[in-house]
């Protein structure tokens, strides 16, 4: 990264994104949950999810020229399917997985935004661990994002990148909270660019890591991106701290996804060559414009 927060590319990066492609299924609740206690279901819905899928979409209703890998069941539902080929994402990275189940979030979601989330893994569970990575379609990309799943399988997808010459990000997510052990985790970080988590994940990998501060990660990895909600974002570098504030929205249509919007509008102005300061405002833009319910390609694409 030069003196000005750019970093030094050609303009217009692709970007291939690779995690979760899930189907999320959403129960909205009229109050919070609460120990022992019944509360009614007042809407129900599914919505293509997951966070890879989530950032591809976001990122190519952009701009971007972009890719998506992930593994998805035999029950993966078709108009999801079209849905993503209709964006021009690239798909050669999808793996349809026979006999087993597309994963599956169920979110419970109350007025506030809160959430409860259940996953069920399908074929990202440990079974991942040895599924191929597509190295000839890889190379295609110049910047590899990585997202959740497997550990083995994203580390073996990191050493391709790194072995080809595509540059890396990491984004482990909530799974960090469970999935990642510290030796897994600083094999994940040897060689990524950019570490991207919400408060909560980023003292997680500190704690991990054996670190009492944030900038001990840089040790590790050379920019930080860290996500505060309705404050903004904030980014740890080797020559400083940029901060970016967020306006809250005075509408909340949800919370969920609204971190891989964030993902997506950073992308879309950091491949572009903008500074690091601009790439946070974007991100902040687009996770602001997703909590309101304001263009959101997964919405439009599934009303």
């Amino acid at each position: 990264m030069d003196r000005k927060g750019r970093m030094p590319r050609s303009p217009s990066l692709s970007l291939a994104v690779v995690g979760h492609v899930n189907v999320d299924r959403f129960l909205r609740v009229p109050r919070p949950l609460a120990r022992d206690r019944t509360v009614p279901v007042i809407a129900r819905f599914e919505r293509l999810g997951g966070t890879a899928a989530n950032i591809a979409l976001g990122a190519a209703r952009l701009g971007v020229p972009v890719g998506l890998a992930g593994r998805i069941g035999r029950d993966f539902p078709p108009p999801f399917l079209a849905a993503l080929r209709r964006s021009g994402i690239d798909l050669g990275g999808l793996e349809r997985v026979p006999g087993r189940e597309t994963p599956t979030c169920t979110i419970v979601e109350d007025p506030r935004g809160e959430t409860c989330v259940l996953i069920e893994q399908g074929p990202m569970d440990r079974s991942a661990a040895t599924a191929p990575v597509p190295r000839a379609w890889l190379r295609r990309f110049d910047w590899l994002h990585l997202t959740t799943g497997e550990p083995k399988w994203l580390l073996r997808w990191a050493e391709a990148a790194r072995a080809l010459g595509v540059r890396v990000s990491v984004d482990p997510a909530q799974e960090v909270h469970y999935r990642w052990s510290a030796v897994a985790l600083r094999r994940l970080l040897a060689g990524a660019e950019v570490l991207f988590g919400n408060a909560h994940e980023i003292d997680r990998v500190v704690s991990l890591l054996g670190h009492r501060r944030v900038e001990a990660l840089l040790r590790h990895v050379p920019v930080i991106v860290r996500t505060d909600g309705a404050r903004g974002a904030v980014a740890y570098h080797r020559a400083g701290v940029t901060t970016a504030a967020s306006r809250p929205a005075r509408r909340i249509a949800t919370t969920v996804g609204a971190g891989d919007a964030f993902r997506a509008g950073f992308f879309h102005r950091w491949l572009s060559g903008a500074t690091l300061s601009a790439a946070l405002r974007a991100g902040n833009l687009a996770a602001s414009r997703w909590v309101r319910g304001v263009g959101r390609p997964i919405d439009r694409a599934y009303r």
